[in-house]
């Protein structure tokens, strides 16, 4: 299994890692760390060297509770960051919703867009949905992923019934539709949205029941870096973000066993070293 994108065809029979680049004051864990251009830019070439197949850039933080960022400020944060960031030899993803944002970075030669609204955006100034600028494009890889409601009220008003099917039905939708404006299916990977509007039961029971994300026949990116839902890992106080390092790996590798492709992480070298182990124990299958 391939992800076409840009200007690489990802071969996915072995999981990648997709290192997050947050050029943002306040995202949930890193937010401020890398907001100016030459750190996020020595952040980048770290993640590479950390063993990154793929970085993911974003210049507006999707936080429970964040507030929606003015589009000149987005394309500010973002642009000079891609410019560089496409000469580094790897595959540049950027994460955004906006039509505008994403005609922007890929005219830049950014080779995926990572969109939490599945490109169900519109540019009211211009008229153009975000997923005609994946189909007018040609060869960009796209991943749509399940949110629901808005980043400002996703975690007060939650999911209700069984959360498999319907992120199921959601997803298949998006990618039918825009396979429907003529974007192969093999430009598509999926993404069930942990921590999008979902509560921490609903969150185990994609990983859970994972696999039945992968009938439809699309690779899965799934991105549980340390998220509040792996809070709740020890018997007395809840584990800040800065603290789910440990949890945040196994639910990466379990991801991966339960046959995700990608695993969007904060923590490339220590996501790379875990998988690498099951790398080795795979080699042993049905040895004595």
């Amino acid at each position: 299994m391939h992800w076409q994108t840009s200007r690489f065809q990802i071969n996915l029979t072995c999981p990648k890692v997709m290192g997050i680049v947050n050029v943002t004051p306040d995202s949930f864990f890193d937010g401020g760390h890398h907001q100016s251009t030459q750190a996020a830019l020595k952040y980048c070439e770290r993640l590479i060297l950390e063993g990154a197949d793929i970085l993911d850039i974003g210049g507006e933080s999707s936080r429970p509770g964040a507030q929606p960022l003015d589009i000149h400020e987005e394309l500010a944060r973002v642009l000079p960051v891609v410019r560089s960031a496409v000469t580094l030899g790897v595959p540049i993803s950027v994460d955004t919703y906006k039509p505008q944002v994403m005609q922007a970075v890929l005219d830049l030669g950014a080779d995926i867009i990572n969109d939490i609204r599945a490109l169900r955006s519109l540019d009211k100034a211009s008229g153009i949905s975000a997923a005609q600028i994946i189909a007018n494009h040609g060869q960009c890889g796209v991943c749509l992923m399940h949110m629901h409601k808005d980043p400002q009220t996703m975690q007060t008003q939650p999911m209700q019934g069984d959360v498999v099917s319907q992120v199921i039905s959601f997803l298949e939708r998006a990618a039918l539709d825009l396979q429907g404006l003529g974007v192969k299916k093999t430009r598509i990977v999926l993404d069930p949205g942990i921590g999008f509007g979902k509560t921490v039961e609903q969150n185990f029971a994609l990983l859970s029941r994972q696999s039945e994300l992968l009938h439809a026949g699309y690779p899965l990116l799934v991105g549980w870096s340390r998220k509040s839902s792996l809070a709740g890992m020890t018997a007395s106080d809840p584990l800040a973000a800065d603290e789910r390092l440990a949890p945040s790996l196994a639910a990466a590798v379990l991801s991966i066993e339960r046959g995700a492709h990608i695993v969007r992480v904060h923590d490339v070298k220590e996501t790379v070293q875990a998988l690498r182990v099951r790398a080795k124990i795979s080699l042993y299958k049905g040895s004595t």
